[in-house]
């Protein structure tokens, strides 16, 4: 069974750096080479970067399937959408449905805000993300392309998801 709570302190922030490092690991240095997700990861994903992002308006959520923490997402509000920042499930929890149930709670949040679509960036070469995030209703819109520094871009779909 699905349950998702709100990160609140230092503790859940570690707890989700830990996610993103193995989460990472395994799904990104194919796609983008061990020197990004390392950059990245400290850059994002780390504790400090983590309580930085809660400052600036991020929800850091924890999914636990049967009480294991097995994902995050992390989300924000704008003028016109919920920017969906942050997407990750262990790779043994995929196919699941937590993936599903997320995006529910999601949609639940987006109209709590009263926001009435979903916005996310998706890395251009992440072919099995896009095609999960299309058969939940995402739509591509424009390709994005954003210097992080350090000599590295993400070069990415910007997708969205009318409600």
């Amino acid at each position: 069974m699905l349950t998702i709570t709100i990160v609140k302190s230092i503790e859940d922030f570690q707890n989700i750096a830990t996610l993103a490092n193995i989460i990472w690991r395994e799904h990104y240095i194919p796609i983008i080479g061990l020197p990004q997700v390392n950059y990245m990861l400290e850059k994002f994903q780390s504790v400090n970067a983590i309580a930085e992002q809660v400052t600036n308006g991020f929800e850091y959520f924890v999914l636990q399937y049967n009480k294991v923490p097995v994902g995050y997402i992390c989300i924000k509000k704008e003028a016109k959408a919920l920017f969906l920042s942050k997407f990750y499930i262990l790779r043994e929890y995929r196919g699941k449905k937590i993936g599903k149930a997320a995006l529910v709670f999601i949609e639940e949040k987006s109209k709590v805000y009263d926001l009435n679509k979903i916005r996310l960036t998706v890395n251009i070469n992440n072919i099995n993300s896009i095609k999960a995030y299309e058969s939940l209703g995402f739509k591509k819109v424009r390709p994005v392309v954003i210097d992080i520094g350090n000599g590295f871009v993400m070069d990415d779909f910007e997708m969205e998801k009318g409600l």
